[in-house]
C-alpha cells in the first residue's frame, strides 16, 4: 500500500464540488502513520535541521512527529491570536479574502535550519507565509514537506519559482 491509500476522500466538503482528502484515516493507521512520517523525512537523510514547523493544524501531528524523528525542535505556526507570548505574523490570502499566520518572536533562532511541514499544498499561500515567517526569524528553510500536493491549484510552482525545494508523497488532481 502507499501513503495514498490511507486518505479518505470526501466529495462536495466543505462545498459543493470539493473534493477533500481527509488524512485523518492515515493518522488513524498505525502503518500508514509511521509510512508518512518515514517518507516526509526521506529527501532530508543527511541534512541539518534544528526547527521542524508545523502549521496549523493538521500539520502539528505530522511536525511533531518528524522533528522528534530528526532529533530537533518543534515550532507551531498558528492562526492568529492562538499564540500567549510575542508573535511576529504574517498576512496570506485564501481563496475568498485574507488570514494571518503567527509565531512566537523566540521560536527560531539566526541561523537554524527549518523544515515546514503540513498535510496538504493548495495553492500555496499557507505555506508561503510560513516560509516568510521563518526567514523573518533569521532562520533558513531546507525544504517543505507536505502528505498530499494538489498540482492544478499551482502550490508548488510558487513554492519552487520562489526557490523552494519541496518534496510531496502523493498528488491528486483538482481541487
Amino acid at each position: 500500500m502507499s501513503v495514498k491509500d490511507y486518505i479518505r476522500t470526501i466529495p462536495d466538503f466543505p462545498a459543493p464540488g470539493i473534493m477533500f482528502r481527509d488524512v485523518t484515516t492515515l493518522f488513524g493507521d498505525p502503518r500508514g502513520f509511521r509510512m508518512a512520517v518515514d517518507q516526509l523525512l526521506l529527501p532530508w537523510a543527511g541534512v541539518r535541521i534544528d526547527k521542524v514547523v508545523g502549521l496549523e493544524a493538521r500539520g502539528f501531528i505530522l511536525g511533531g512527529a518528524v522533528a522528534h524523528q530528526l532529533s530537533a525542535g518543534f515550532v507551531p505556526m498558528r492562526k492568529k491570536g492562538k499564540l500567549p507570548g510575542r508573535t511576529l505574523e504574517q498576512a496570506y490570502k485564501l481563496e475568498y479574502g485574507t488570514a494571518v499566520l503567527e509565531v512566537h518572536d523566540d521560536a527560531i533562532r539566526p541561523g537554524e535550519k527549518v523544515l515546514l511541514v503540513d498535510d496538504l499544498l493548495a495553492t500555496g499561500g499557507t505555506a508561503e507565509a510560513g516560509l516568510a515567517l521563518i526567514e523573518r526569524l533569521g532562520g533558513g528553510a531546507v525544504g517543505c514537506a507536505f502528505v498530499i500536493d494538489l498540482p492544478d491549484l499551482g502550490g508548488r510552482a510558487l513554492l519552487e519559482t520562489a526557490g523552494h525545494r519541496v518534496h510531496a508523497l502523493c498528488a491528486f488532481a483538482g481541487h
